[in-house]
């Protein structure tokens, strides 16, 4: 696991890819609009980390679910959006095919 906080990093990819300015962004979460911007940037830079409130709200509003922003990779990232994404039906297959797969049969010992 690295030691680099990945909260900037995801923080700021998911603000990108939802087309938004760090501004509007803060003022989406509730930020006073004279600082909206500047307390974006200083949780894009590392300076400051967001409590977990929010980055609840971030989450809800760049549509991506609050593990993404703890993701150390792209790979495991883009994994937390796309099972966000799934319907339970969806998960509950994927997660069977997962351990058929790898040989996990702890399931069916219950």
């Amino acid at each position: 696991m690295s030691e680099k906080n990945p909260i900037p990093e995801r923080l700021k990819e998911a603000r990108c890819r939802a087309g938004l300015s760090q501004r509007s962004l803060g003022l989406l979460v509730g930020f006073d609009p004279a600082s909206a911007s500047s307390r974006m940037n200083h949780y894009e830079k590392g300076r400051h980390v967001p409590d977990i409130d929010t980055l609840r709200r971030m989450a809800a509003e760049l549509n991506v679910p609050l593990n993404y922003f703890f993701c150390d990779d792209q790979t495991t990232a883009e994994l937390a959006l796309l099972i966000s994404r799934m319907t339970e039906e969806e998960r509950s297959k994927l997660i069977e095919a997962l351990k058929t797969s790898s040989g996990d049969n702890t399931a069916d010992k219950k």
